[in-house]
């Protein structure tokens, strides 16, 4: 059977009158009843009685209409289905991004794209940064907000940078409190701060932020403590609230408040980090265009 027969099955179904289904379909009744007749012989089983005054439907063909009338309902949404993936309208997209990402510029991002694309389906992966290239190179996500690596990504891979913020210092509340950090006009003061135990994402993890920090030490002649690494920056500013060690982290992580943690600008010139979207050179997907064109608007 064809779509040209379940629509000839159709219409004999809503008007039980063969030449009435005929004049609607554009054809003659002839060919109509060749049609269903042919239908009927594929199926096994009638689908109509027929005589002089009428036509009526067979406990066979009521149950199978409504198996037939939905699936042709459906294949004519098919054209228009076609079109909304083309353009973007519908479909998928598979995102990642790192924590810091979750505090700036991932809330913003992904409302604007789904008030514009309610109908693309939206699935979110929270990743480290070396996590999410592997991850977009074997097609895993289709883009990732993650801190770029040194010297470069990967060729296989575009990006654009979506966010630059300075770093401030989480220190423990406690720290303030006893006068252990010189603080004034609520900004932490010279270098002696650096002299305590350092929280810090691995090298392996994040090597870009890792040697951010590194390079901010040296600058300033010191040489970092660290104390404690973890992959997760709710983790570290934990680790912060416990008094195990102060953190550098981006300026937006603010907004992860904690009660027994402070967040503190630099009197002096603070390292900037950098946050940007990547994604897989040459790939075609229209809703991963459509978010790289919202991304872009966010620069």
């Amino acid at each position: 059977m064809d779509l040209r027969q379940l629509r000839h099955f159709l219409a004999v179904a809503d008007t039980l009158h063969f030449g009435r289904a005929a004049e609607l379909l554009g054809m003659t009744q002839p060919p109509l009843s060749q049609s269903i007749m042919a239908l009927e012989r594929e199926l096994g089983a009638p689908l109509f009685t027929r005589s002089k005054r009428n036509v009526a439907l067979t406990a066979f063909g009521q149950q199978w209409l409504e198996h037939v009338r939905p699936a042709v309902e459906r294949i004519s949404e098919l054209p228009e289905i076609a079109r909304r993936l083309r353009t973007g309208m519908a479909g998928r997209l598979r995102l990642s991004f790192i924590s810091t990402a979750d505090y700036s510029v991932l809330p913003r991002l992904v409302q604007s794209y789904s008030s514009a694309y309610p109908d693309v389906e939206i699935t979110l992966l929270e990743a480290t940064s070396d996590v999410q290239v592997e991850a977009l190179l074997n097609g895993q996500v289709d883009a990732g907000i993650l801190i770029p690596t040194r010297p470069a990504l990967p060729q296989a891979l575009d990006y654009r940078p979506l966010l630059r913020e300075p770093l401030v210092v989480a220190v423990p509340s406690t720290w303030i409190d006893e006068g252990r950090l010189c603080v004034k006009d609520n900004a932490l003061q010279g270098d002696d701060w650096m002299e305590e135990p350092l929280i810090i994402f691995p090298a392996r993890v994040s090597p870009a932020f890792h040697d951010l920090v590194f390079s901010f030490y040296r600058s300033r002649g010191r040489q970092p403590f660290i104390r404690q690494e973890a992959i997760q920056m709710q983790t570290i500013i934990s680790l912060v609230s416990a008094g195990m060690g102060l953190a550098l982290v981006p300026a937006s992580l603010q907004h992860l408040a904690r009660t027994d943690v402070r967040y503190l600008p630099l009197a002096v010139e603070p390292p900037y980090l950098e946050t940007g979207l990547a994604w897989r050179k040459g790939d075609a997907a229209a809703t991963l265009a459509a978010f790289i064109s919202i991304a872009e608007t966010q620069i």
